[in-house]
């Protein structure tokens, strides 16, 4: 195997020395510059597989070397070496194209784990990968190839976009095919956790630290060390957490609930929200600083609507997806269900598809979906106006929901569900009947609830 080959360029002796010596350790051959001048003469000759470049230089600033790296080794992942505390500057770095940075005094543990980020060889795309991001519409090549590119860089990403487009799908892309691909993928919904439990939600918290605290907990970037921590619906947070997340990006550590010390962090972070971000700062719900910090990079998740050629393609790949987890055959879906489709306006983009795919699949005798199957003219059914009244009113209810109304409502359906089926002696065509649905509709239910009897 080849050794690797990393550019040092720093007009500080020490500073080269000392990343000779630890870089050396790590098996790596280096070669060093200290100007601008040197550094492109040893890239045109020798180019390396990392450049790590000092911020102030002579002859120029790092920013030059990123640039003309950018230009003429696209390819090549360099690192900036920033002063302590120059946030901005390193913000410019990644915006301009740097993989990452690290402050000065350099950290030597975090500065080998970004050698080793850096130069690992990103994973292979899997043919046919069915998380992927697919379809064959320009707009959907470009984003693959923006995600391909962002991949390779540690730099904050916002991902925006009309909700159900699939916004987490292009953050675990982004992660899937980077150096942290090994680690760990960790994703929240920041508008789904009670505001009084942020703080020990993404810190983590201490044995005692408060009433019901029995043990230590970690938090969010503690569990995605290592990998990648994706804040979706970033808009909801609250201010005053705004102002600790911000601390916590500034400074790469968090501070658990009622811990006296500092952990620090190593997360890519990832954000998304279907709101415009920027009109959030503008009517002061969102803090202009961690705005520009989250948002270093912006990428734009299309909606369906916007590539509707992609449709019968979608539609396939996901009933497909769809009925493999469900244990059932692949149903083919009609060239009147793909004229349907087509004619569907789709506010609620590829989740709503996949919603309606999953109902039609369901509900469905035969091994063929039609248009009558996917019901576009059936609205979901809305509770009486007094039914309505009542559960508004009903807070032991809500409390039980305890922020998941999906799981509460899977709850419930399995608990009927198995019910029937003991009524029935766990005969499920039996079961189906007094159910009032399909034998097929029952036997996707139970898989889907893992509730098999089987």
């Amino acid at each position: 195997m080849t050794e690797q080959h990393v550019l040092i360029v720093d007009d500080e002796p020490d500073i080269r020395e000392l990343l000779e010596i630890t870089l050396s350790r790590m098996g790596l051959r280096t070669s060093s510059a200290a100007t601008l001048a040197e550094a492109r003469q040893l890239l045109a000759g020798d180019p390396p597989q990392l450049c790590l470049t000092d911020m102030r230089l002579p002859d120029g600033n790092g920013i030059e070397l990123v640039r003309h790296i950018q230009q003429g080794f696209p390819q090549l992942p360099v690192a900036m070496i920033t002063a302590h505390g120059s946030i901005d500057a390193a913000i410019e770095a990644l915006k301009t194209g740097a993989f990452d940075f690290i402050s000065k005094p350099v950290d030597l543990e975090g500065l080998r784990r970004l050698v080793a980020q850096a130069l690992q060889a990103p994973p292979e795309a899997a043919a046919g990968d069915p998380d992927g991001i697919l379809g064959a519409t320009t707009a959907i090549r470009t984003l693959r190839k923006q995600v391909d590119k962002l991949a390779r860089s540690q730099a904050p990403v916002h991902i925006h976009g009309e909700s159900g487009t699939g916004k987490e799908v292009v953050a675990r892309q982004i992660h899937a095919r980077g150096p942290r691909a090994t680690g760990p993928f960790v994703a929240v919904n920041c508008g789904a956790i009670p505001a009084e439990l942020m703080e020990s939600e993404f810190f983590g918290h201490l044995k005692g630290a408060f009433t019901g605290a029995s043990r230590d907990k970690p938090g969010l970037f503690e569990l995605a060390r290592g990998g990648t921590l994706f804040l979706d619906e970033v808009a909801d947070l609250p201010l005053p957490m705004q102002v600790k997340l911000l601390r916590a990006i500034q400074e790469k550590a968090v501070r658990p609930v009622g811990g006296g010390g500092e952990i620090a962090t190593d997360v890519r972070l990832l954000s998304a929200t279907h709101k415009q971000l920027g009109n959030e700062v503008g009517a002061g719900r969102f803090r202009e600083d961690l705005y520009f910090r989250i948002n270093v990079i912006d990428l734009y998740v299309p909606a369906l609507r916007e590539r509707s050629e992609d449709l019968p393609l979608l539609a396939r790949a996901l009933l497909a997806r769809i009925a493999e987890s469900s244990g059932l055959p692949t149903p083919a879906l009609t060239d009147d269900a793909l004229a349907a489709l087509g004619a569907h306006s789709f506010p609620g983009n590829v989740r709503e598809l996949e919603n309606m795919l999953e109902r039609a699949l369901a509900l469905t005798e035969g091994d063929r979906i039609d248009a009558s199957d996917l019901r576009l003219d059936q609205a979901p059914g809305i509770p009486g106006e007094a039914q309505y009244n009542r559960r508004r009113d009903d807070r032991s209810r809500l409390d039980a929901v305890g922020g998941d109304l999906t799981g509460y409502l899977e709850d419930i359906e399995r608990e009927v569900l198995a019910a029937a089926l003991e009524r029935h002696h766990w005969n499920r065509t039996e079961a189906a009947g007094a159910l009032g649905i399909s034998f097929r509709s029952l036997r996707y239910r139970l898989k889907k609830l893992g509730l098999d009897p089987q």
